[in-house]
């Protein structure tokens, strides 16, 4: 009578964690439409700034999805030019037959659907416009441009990952919570995303990193557990990366 009466709970404990997950997605489903998308300040006016400029952005992905990961995207300005270029995978695309890959001009700083976002790299001036062209090709040649999976790849972190992979120069070290970003297809070993070091990966599921950049880096079923040297941080799935110096 014991073991029945435990099962009856485990049952009903696994029942309700899916009722509130269907209940959460449900409700971010019906509201993504009234989610703020409005700029939050942190980019510089293109219609002020002469320089070339790139920049990388993160924000805490839309409803359930946000607890565990990050979406991520890149914003271009070239020299003189008077609005930014994004470039950014969006995986909703894919359910109406379009290719995932997006570009777009906009202001690169919008909350994404209401989380605020931050910038994971930012390049500037002499020089800059030659990177912009080499990010330009690069998008042209990504692989996944008309495929998305939310786990384990290749979602909007791959895209970034790969962008970074093939511009070295972006310096992107990529937080914990950019789940997707160790995904490398049918290749088992890539340069990390900030250019230096050494990655093996399994498909996204099974992996290390070892750069002076990303430090040491773990990947257990897409899930990153690791070390940073500068600035030192702990990165850890979900929370992210802590900083345990300024």
């Amino acid at each position: 009578m014991r073991l029945e009466f435990d099962k009856r709970w485990l049952w009903a404990a696994i029942l309700s964690s899916f009722v509130c997950l269907w209940a959460v997605s449900n409700d971010a489903e019906g509201n993504w439409r009234t989610a703020s998308r409005a700029s939050i300040g942190i980019a510089p006016d293109p219609a002020l700034t002469q320089e070339a400029v790139i920049q990388v952005y993160g924000a805490r992905a839309y409803s359930w999805r946000g607890y565990f990961g990050i979406h991520t995207w890149i914003a271009v300005k070239p020299s003189y030019a008077k609005s930014f270029t994004i470039y950014e995978v969006l995986g909703w695309r894919q359910r109406r037959q379009l290719p995932v890959l997006a570009i777009y001009d906009q202001l690169p700083d919008r909350r994404w659907f209401g989380n605020t976002p931050e910038i994971l790299a930012d390049k500037r001036g002499e020089g800059v416009d030659a990177l912009i062209e080499r990010i330009e090709r690069a998008v042209e040649n990504y692989p996944y441009s008309r495929r998305y999976t939310l786990w384990p790849g290749p979602n909007s972190n791959t895209f970034t990952a790969w962008i970074a992979r093939t511009v070295p120069e972006l310096e992107l070290n990529l937080p914990a919570t950019a789940i997707g970003k160790d995904y490398l297809g049918y290749h088992l070993i890539a340069t990390p995303p900030s250019g230096n070091g050494f990655q093996f990966s399994l498909f996204g599921l099974l992996g290390f990193v070892v750069s002076s950049v990303e430090g040491l880096e773990f990947n257990f079923l897409g899930l990153t557990f690791g070390i940073s040297p500068d600035p030192l941080a702990v990165k850890l799935p979900i929370v992210g990366d802590i900083r345990l110096s300024s």
